[in-house]
């Protein structure tokens, strides 16, 4: 038998997805501290802590290429799925992923 599992999760609705530009982001202050929302060029999001995990800048501000953004500070670059270093910097860290889904053209970010 089958049961339903209703989500335990708290979404919380932070915009609509066309208020984070394409290839651009979007910073949303939380009591946990602060989340970047980002949007790529073909339309996906992605939210991660709003901090690299080499100095803590602020990914926010970085610039977002294919599915990474590169830090402003140091050009680190973050794969916005996983939260990892790309390229000569894999394995030196992470940046939490937060969950995010959109309904109804709204961004939901889970309470964190």
């Amino acid at each position: 038998m089958n049961a339903l599992v209703k989500d335990p999760t708290v979404w919380i609705d932070v915009g609509a997805v066309t208020d984070v530009p394409r290839r651009g982001a979007r910073r949303v202050p939380t009591p946990a501290g602060d989340i970047a929302i980002f949007r790529t060029g073909d339309g996906q999001v992605y939210a991660l802590k709003d901090k690299c995990p080499h100095k803590g800048g602020p990914l926010s501000q970085g610039i977002v290429h294919g599915r990474s953004v590169a830090c402003p500070l140091h050009n680190w670059s973050i794969d916005l799925a996983t939260g990892e270093p790309v390229g000569a910097d894999a394995g030196k860290g992470c940046t939490p992923v937060i969950p995010l889904r959109v309904e109804d053209g709204r961004l939901l970010l889970a309470q964190v």
